[in-house]
């Protein structure tokens, strides 16, 4: 395949056995954008941030798009697969543990992040996806995780780009598929918001920080 690299920033963890916080940014955005969000969850992980390889009007995308809230499929087939090997390849180069990578995406790094769920189930160990989409109008029954991966995702009420009711379908598939799905519906629209950040954290601490016994 003719898979192109991204570009991205990495930040190694001073521990070895880290999980790694893989940032993938909206319509518009790079590398930099999710950095801030990454120092709300803590600082003991890797960062690897990535910058998708789509140009959409000179808008950086992960995929792209036939119209608003319409994606070409199959565009978004080849580039998951694409990052996914990109990611690979590049655990080898930086020395972390590519099965130790939790994504945290926004917008289109959380659709991009929710395609590699569907196409790769057991690859993540955990997902944060803000303000998401279902990326496939049709989902396989097949797609199943023999793994407990918890995804955490948040939508605005009030979001005009994305149907409420497409969102309970979305969640229901990723349960049925065995994730283990927290979703909150947030009285806001499409931007960040202080709560999907606290929220956020409160999930990550939850179910990827072991404290220590006393």
């Amino acid at each position: 395949m003719n898979y192109q690299p991204l570009k991205y920033i990495y930040k190694a963890s001073r521990d070895a056995t880290a999980n790694t916080l893989l940032l993938l940014h909206g319509t518009g955005g790079d590398e930099n954008d999710l950095l801030p969000i990454a120092g709300e969850l803590g600082a003991n992980f890797n960062i690897l941030s990535l910058r998708g390889n789509v140009s959409e009007g000179g808008m950086p995308r992960f995929f792209r798009r036939l119209g608003m809230g319409v994606f070409d499929e199959q565009d978004l087939v080849f580039r998951t697969n694409e990052m996914v090997a990109f990611i690979k390849e590049l655990a080898i180069r930086e020395k972390f543990d590519a099965g130790k990578l939790i994504a945290l995406g926004y917008s289109n790094g959380a659709n991009i992040a929710g395609s590699t769920l569907l196409l790769y189930p057991d690859f993540l160990a955990g997902a944060i996806l803000y303000r998401p989409m279902q990326p496939f109008a049709i989902i396989g029954a097949g797609v199943k995780t023999s793994k407990r991966i918890p995804v955490f995702m948040s939508n605005g009420t009030t979001d005009p780009t994305i149907d409420p009711a497409a969102t309970r379908i979305y969640v229901g598939t990723l349960k049925n598929a065995g994730f283990d799905v927290t979703h909150h519906s947030l009285p806001t629209g499409h931007n960040l918001t202080r709560q999907d950040l606290q929220l956020s954290a409160d999930w990550y601490k939850k179910e990827f920080i072991t404290l220590n016994p006393a």
